[in-house]
């Protein structure tokens, strides 16, 4: 298991880092795209569509919204309203619990899971075009905040945060990432970039309007990526399954890779709009 992980991670960044600093900027949307793709299908499987064909429908629905959304700049409006439909989904969504969710309508789910989905990929490729560096520092904040949470948890939770949905995490796990999250951004500025010479970041951007206010920024991102992890896990525990699909060996499926970024990357577009 380890030795796949491994090399589907290698892979991955082989395939990543040269898009995410390429020219040209549609090289980075077009892997972005077949990642959705894959987590369209993910999503119709989770909820209930077992049908094959469903893989080829989500690619023609995401190379479809490709031509739509591609051209449309990112505003304040916009992204406040994909932004809030995110949180208002998590919100909903973990406060039903597993027992609950399957209870809605499958257009609702399949429908909603999908527009949430494409929302996130639009503000994937515009945190992608305020700069590599501003992209990276979105998500290090997941990735700094699950690795984190899962070291603390291991080393000193005693607290279940959510038993019903996934029983392996704690308070005292989110509360070690959150404070990673917040040191991690401070490392960035003080000694990583302190002059801003990789470009702008969100780090930076919440740093400009005070300490109060980057703290608080800080942690409500890393809030928004426990909540999106909770979300994945409750949508896979309702469906009865470990993993979304097994389509990244030795890591599960795309939604298993991406769940805390999904509705990170809205609202840190929505907050520095």
């Amino acid at each position: 298991m380890l030795r796949q992980r491994v090399i589907t991670a290698g892979v991955l960044l082989a395939v990543a880092l040269p898009t995410l600093f390429a020219a040209a900027p549609w090289l980075f949307a077009a892997l972005a795209l077949l990642l959705m793709a894959g987590a369209f299908w993910e999503w119709g499987k989770l909820n209930g569509l077992r049908s094959r064909a469903s893989a080829v429908t989500a690619a023609l629905l995401c190379v479809a919204a490709w031509w739509v959304v591609r051209p449309l700049p990112a505003d304040p409006v916009g992204a406040g309203v994909v932004a809030w439909l995110w949180l208002l989904a998590l919100i909903a969504g973990l406060r039903w619990g597993p027992s609950h969710w399957w209870r809605v309508a499958p257009m609702w789910r399949l429908g909603g899971g999908w527009l949430l989905l494409l929302a996130s990929w639009w503000s994937l490729l515009q945190l992608h075009q305020r700069g590599p560096a501003f992209l990276v520092s979105v998500l290090t904040i997941a990735w700094v905040a699950d690795s984190l949470a899962y070291g603390g948890g291991r080393l000193w939770g005693k607290r279940k945060l959510a038993p019903r949905i996934s029983p392996g995490k704690t308070w005292e796990g989110v509360a070690c990432g959150a404070v990673g999250v917040c040191l991690w951004a401070w490392a960035w500025l003080a000694w990583f970039d302190p002059q801003g010479q990789w470009g702008p970041t969100v780090y930076a951007y919440a740093a400009e309007q005070g300490v109060a206010w980057a703290l608080l920024v800080w942690l409500g991102l890393a809030a928004v990526t426990v909540m999106g992890d909770l979300f994945e896990s409750m949508v896979k525990r309702s469906a009865g399954v470990k993993d979304a699909s097994a389509l990244l060996p030795g890591h599960g499926g795309v939604l298993d890779r991406l769940d805390a970024l999904l509705p990170l990357m809205p609202v840190a577009l929505w907050l520095v709009l």
